[in-house]
């Protein structure tokens, strides 16, 4: 079997994804437009490949012996079309599987560029697996820690709607068996969640028990939310309207689902929200 590129690898899932893959004694091939990082974070325990979506010249050298390839889509390439040049490069390979980073309801919902993504997949006609799990956990320990170390607040518009949060460690798991194990999994989409759907005020009071202080979900107008993630904390404008957009969708409601697509695939059962709290208390003091 040939090698695994992945790409995002300085990234949450990604890097889990690599480093499960390197578990699993998987020859791994890393790819960023940051050798450098990679080299240090890997070392000799990866192949650190210079690789830029938007680039075709970058393109043969990264691909040099892969059949497998874990795909993020950098968040700052916001049109689908992006990366149209690199889904249509691998149809020159022999790939065994092309695992895509999705999002959960994505097939129903054209309007991220997830959607599109998909589709170039497989009217490529590649053998693929996309992953689509619900919200990050480490979206609360990652870009909304500020409001809670700093204010006791969670800072994000969605009321009462659930959320049936996942570890990014549980979906690197999942997607490095599913890439080492390809033939298992061709021409499956996965929708990855944890084992309960909870809401924010719930999220509150777990991280009120842990912490050991009183946290509180303070349930923004999404129009507020927006102009402060991009006048008050300063974050990139189209990140800041991508997640709004997100936001809305799980205030209406997509992001409550439970599948038991984890537990099936990697028989034991996936993280809890308070699991994940509990190992890592130090994003919140």
């Amino acid at each position: 079997m040939g090698k695994v590129m992945v790409t995002g690898a300085l990234g949450n899932v990604g890097g889990y994804v690599a480093e499960f893959l390197i578990k699993n004694q998987q020859e791994v091939v890393v790819a960023d437009i940051n050798l450098a990082a990679l080299e240090e974070k890997y070392g000799t325990r990866a192949k650190s490949v210079y690789f830029d979506f938007t680039d075709e010249k970058t393109f043969p050298l990264a691909l040099a012996e892969v059949d497998r390839i874990f795909i993020m889509r950098p968040p700052h390439l916001g049109k689908p079309e992006d990366l149209k040049p690199f889904v249509e490069a691998l149809r020159e390979k022999k790939m065994k599987l092309v695992s895509f980073l999705s999002l959960i309801g994505v097939e129903h919902n054209p309007v991220p560029p997830h959607h599109k993504i998909e589709k170039y997949i497989e009217q490529a006609g590649l053998p693929y697996c996309h992953i689509r799990p619900s919200f990050y956990m480490q979206n609360v320990s990652g870009i909304h820690a500020f409001e809670i170390k700093h204010f006791n607040r969670i800072v994000i518009p969605v009321k009462s709607a659930l959320t049936s949060f996942i570890d990014a460690k549980d979906i690197g798991e999942i997607t490095a068996k599913v890439l080492t194990e390809p033939d298992k999994h061709q021409n499956c989409a996965y929708a990855i969640t944890g084992p309960e759907a909870i809401d924010y005020n719930t999220a509150a009071e777990i991280l009120s028990e842990e912490l050991g202080r009183k946290i509180i979900y303070a349930n923004p107008n999404p129009k507020m939310a927006k102009k402060y993630w991009i006048s008050i904390r300063g974050l990139d404008e189209e990140y800041s309207k991508v997640m709004s957009m997100l936001y809305l969708m799980t205030r209406m409601g997509t992001a409550k689902k439970v599948t038991t697509t984890f537990e099936e695939v990697m028989g034991k059962k996936p993280r809890t929200f308070r699991d994940f709290v509990k190992s890592n208390l130090k994003a919140w003091e």
